[in-house]
C-alpha cells in the first residue's frame, strides 16, 4: 500500500482530523493533504515523530497490513450503529481497492456486503421512523402503512412480494455449482418452508441428513409435517431431534423456537433456559433474546427486565462489547419496559 493511503488509513483509525497531525509535526494542513494524496512524501525527519504519533514503526508507515484496515472496518461495523456518509465512503473505497489488488478475497467482499448491509439497516429503522409519523398524522392513508412494513421487514399480504422465490432460485443454481454445501442447503429449506413449498424441501432436507445426520434433518421433517397440518408427527420428531442430539445446546434452542408457537410457553422458557446453561463462553444470547420478548408479550415486563439484563451481562463478560450497537439497543430496550412497567403499576 502506498505510504499516502497508509498515512489516510493511521489516522482514520486515531480519529483525528489532517488539522491534528499537521499541527503535531508543525507542518502545514496542506502538507498532510499531499501526503494522503500522495502528491508528495514527508521529509524523512518527520518519520519518527510520525510513527510516534500513531504508535507504529517507521516501516509501518510504508505499509499498514491490510488483515489490520479489515479488522478495524469489522470492529466499526460492529460498534457503530450509523456511519456518516464520509466514513462509509472511506471504508467502501478501501474494501474495493482491496478487491482490484486481490480479486479473489473473499474477506474483502463479505465487509463489502456488511458495509452496504449496516447502511441498509441504518436507513431502514430511519425510514420506519418517518413512516411511524406518516401514520400517526395521516392514519387513513395506506402510504405510510405501507412504507412501514417494508422498512421493517413486515408481512405485506401479497404472495408475490412477500414470498422468496428470487433467494430460493439463487440458492438452487448455487446448490448446481456447489452441490452438497450445507450452507446454501439450509438456506434453500429454510426458505422453500417460509414458502409453505413443502414437497420441495424434502429432497433437500434426505440430502442435508446424507451431510450432517444431527438434529437438523429431524427439525425440518417436523416443519413439514406441521406445515401439513400433523401436529403431533411435528412434535415427535422434533422431541426425538433433541434426543438424538442432547448435549447440542442448538437442539433445545431449535425446538423452543418452534414449540412456543403452539402456545407452549413453559416448555419453551425451559428449553432456552437449559440452552443457554449448557454454553461455555462465549455465550449466544439469541435464546435469552426470545425469552425477553415473550416475557414482554405477556407483560411481565419485570422478567423481560431480567432477560435483558442477564443479556448484557454476557455481553460484558463473554464479550467485552458495552459499546457495541447490540448492547446499546438492549440498554435502551430496558429503559422502554421499565417506563411500560411503570405505566402499568397502581
Amino acid at each position: 500500500m502506498e505510504m499516502g493511503k497508509v498515512l489516510k488509513a493511521l489516522r482514520m483509525e486515531k480519529g483525528v482530523r489532517q488539522e491534528d497531525v499537521a499541527d503535531y509535526l508543525g507542518v502545514s494542513c496542506q502538507a498532510v493533504s499531499k501526503w494522503e494524496t500522495c502528491a508528495s512524501l514527508p521529509d524523512i525527519v518527520l518519520l519518527p515523530p510520525l510513527a510516534a504519533y500513531f504508535g507504529v514503526s517507521i516501516d509501518e508507515l510504508f505499509q499498514i497490513p491490510r488483515e489490520k484496515e479489515l479488522e478495524r472496518i469489522e470492529n466499526m461495523l460492529l460498534r457503530k450503529r450509523r456511519l456518516e456518509p464520509e466514513t462509509f465512503r472511506k471504508a467502501a473505497s478501501f474494501l474495493q481497492d482491496t478487491l482490484t489488488e486481490d480479486p479473489k478475497c473473499a474477506r474483502a467482499c463479505s465487509d463489502l456486503a456488511s458495509l452496504y448491509l449496516h447502511r441498509s439497516r441504518s436507513d431502514r429503522q430511519q425510514a420506519a421512523e418517518y413512516a411511524k409519523r406518516a401514520m400517526q398524522l395521516a392514519p387513513e392513508e395506506k402510504a405510510g402503512k405501507e412504507a412501514y412494513l417494508e422498512a421493517a421487514g413486515g408481512i405485506c399480504g401479497d404472495d408475490w412480494y412477500d414470498n422468496h422465490f428470487e433467494v430460493i432460485e439463487y440458492f438452487r443454481e448455487f446448490l448446481r455449482t456447489n452441490p452438497g454445501n450445507f450452507h446454501g442447503l439450509y438456506a434453500i429449506i429454510e426458505n422453500l418452508l417460509a414458502d409453505g413449498r413443502y414437497e420441495e424441501a424434502l429432497p433437500h432436507i434426505r440430502e442435508l441428513k446424507e451431510i450432517r445426520d444431527n438434529y437438523q434433518p429431524l427439525f425440518y421433517l417436523g416443519d413439514v409435517e406441521m406445515g401439513l397440518g400433523n401436529r403431533q408427527k411435528a412434535l415427535a420428531l422434533w422431541n426425538e431431534a433433541v434426543e438424538k442430539s442432547p448435549d447440542a445446546w442448538q437442539a433445545y434452542c431449535s425446538r423452543a423456537d418452534r414449540i412456543k408457537k403452539l402456545g407452549m410457553k413453559k416448555e419453551a422458557m425451559a428449553d432456552y433456559e437449559r440452552c443457554f446453561s449448557m454454553q461455555e463462553s462465549p455465550r449466544i444470547v439469541d435464546g435469552l433474546c426470545s425469552m425477553a420478548q415473550m416475557l414482554e408479550r405477556e407483560a411481565d415486563y419485570a422478567g423481560a427486565i431480567s432477560c435483558c439484563q442477564k443479556i448484557l451481562q454476557t455481553l460484558r463478560d463473554d464479550y467485552r462489547a458495552e459499546d457495541t450497537a447490540f448492547y446499546l439497543e438492549y440498554e435502551e430496550k430496558i429503559k422502554q419496559l421499565a417506563s411500560r412497567r411503570r405505566e402499568c403499576t397502581p
